[in-house]
């Protein structure tokens, strides 16, 4: 399993069961060195990861997912973000979607 660190609407269990059909298990945690920013997509905008300051961080939660998972939320991202490792608050490692 992977694990994924989300902080925008991959965190309603609807959307999780829309992308990977199922509701992932999470838990909470937060990631330093980063804010909260938004993209526009469309007509709509969608949250997306900066990098920031070290005091700055993002509150958000880690699913466990499979590979294909992982491949079928890369596909959900688009190409406006980039899937990258990250090392969360909690000492566990990641990946997460950024700028």
């Amino acid at each position: 399993m992977e694990r994924l660190f989300v902080y925008g609407t991959l965190r309603d269990p609807l959307v999780q069961i829309r992308v990977i059909g199922r509701t992932a298990t999470g838990s909470s945690d937060f990631l330093d060195g980063y804010q909260r920013g938004t993209i526009k997509l469309g007509e709509r905008e969608y949250p997306i990861l900066d990098a920031a300051a070290s005091d700055n961080f993002v509150e958000g939660l880690v699913l466990e997912v499979s590979t294909d998972e992982l491949q079928r939320l890369d596909i959900y991202e688009t190409s406006a973000y980039r899937r990258i490792r990250v090392s969360l608050r909690s000492g566990v490692d990641a990946w997460t979607y950024a700028r």
